[in-house]
């Protein structure tokens, strides 16, 4: 006679989808601002103002379920580095809340459902989309081999950017790609800050990142690299017709980047986590601008 498996009570379905919740930090949805910022740009330059509102829906919807699964595929890959890291060791896989296998399978769900929003789209979309997991997916591995992860999760995080303009044009012009570097670098950028948070850590446990390999030249690097970000988004703006208000937007943003290099001045982990999550505003300003442009008409 074998045994019926043990029933879960109401309390635990809580404290598991709870699990589950924070597995995919949907408690911390800064991730989600920072990849849905260059999509929101990327939309309204590709249609000229507002998009469709479905195509909008879909990129909305799809932003927020490929950073879910990225952050499944993340705790996946750093399961044996987090319980190391300080500011990680209460992950829900690095604390055994969460299996792997649970991780995997919660990454592949979301995809497949963010994959069935690019299902409405069109033929082009739907291509690129596999690009876009292939980069969510390869991005926490890259951490063991290259100082650049970084690069990776820009390419991850701006893959949106492409298929903003293939969803509405069926192309990808030239100033997509204009956009799409912009957008990699402003990771470059965040996750250099967020990485310098960890440094001590990751070097005791041998995970690389940028804010390792810039060392003492970490704010020059991030301040050279906050320049270019913005004369790259200036040449988007000039490419796309925009005007006024879109580098009033510009300049909000470079007050912005001012005071995140105040911020991380001392290299205070606290400090540098705060300039991190201040890229939210960034990229809500840089919206703004755009956003106040097309409403007023032409460039």
């Amino acid at each position: 006679m074998t045994a019926s498996p043990p029933t879960l009570s109401p309390a635990d379905w809580r404290t598991r989808l709870g699990d589950y919740w924070r597995l995919v930090r949907a408690d911390r949805p800064i991730g989600i601002y920072l990849l849905l910022w260059p999509a929101l740009w990327a939309l309204w330059i590709a249609a000229a103002g507002f998009p469709p509102w479905w195509v909008l829906l879909v990129f909305i919807l799809g932003t927020a379920l490929m950073r879910s699964a990225g952050c499944a595929i993340n705790d996946f890959a750093d399961r044996h580095f987090d319980g190391q890291v300080e500011r990680t060791a209460g992950r829900p896989l690095a604390t055994g809340r969460v299996a792997p296998r649970e991780a995997v399978g919660v990454f592949v769900v979301l995809s497949l459902l963010a994959f069935a929003l690019v299902l409405t789209l069109n033929r082009m979309t739907i291509a690129h989309s596999f690009v876009a997991v292939a980069l969510a997916a390869a991005y926490p591995f890259t951490k063991r081999y290259t100082h650049f992860p970084q690069v990776v999760l820009g390419a991850a995080f701006g893959w949106a950017v492409p298929m903003a303009f293939t969803a509405l044009q069926e192309q990808i012009p030239a100033v997509a790609w204009v956009l799409f570097t912009a957008t990699v670098i402003w990771a470059l950028i965040y996750d250099t800050m967020y990485a310098m948070v960890d440094r001590d850590d990751d070097l005791r446990v041998g995970i690389k990142s940028t804010a390792i390999l810039f060392g003492r030249f970490d704010r020059l690097l991030i301040g050279m690299l906050q320049v270019v970000m913005l004369v790259l988004l200036w040449q988007v703006g000039q490419m796309a017709g925009r005007g006024v208000f879109f580098v009033l937007g510009l300049a909000g943003a470079s007050v912005l980047f001012v005071y995140q290099q105040w911020l991380i001045r001392g290299r205070d982990r606290a400090a540098c986590f705060r300039a991190f999550l201040n890229n939210h505003y960034v990229g809500m300003t840089v919206f703004i601008g755009l956003f106040a442009d097309y409403l007023a008409g032409p460039g």
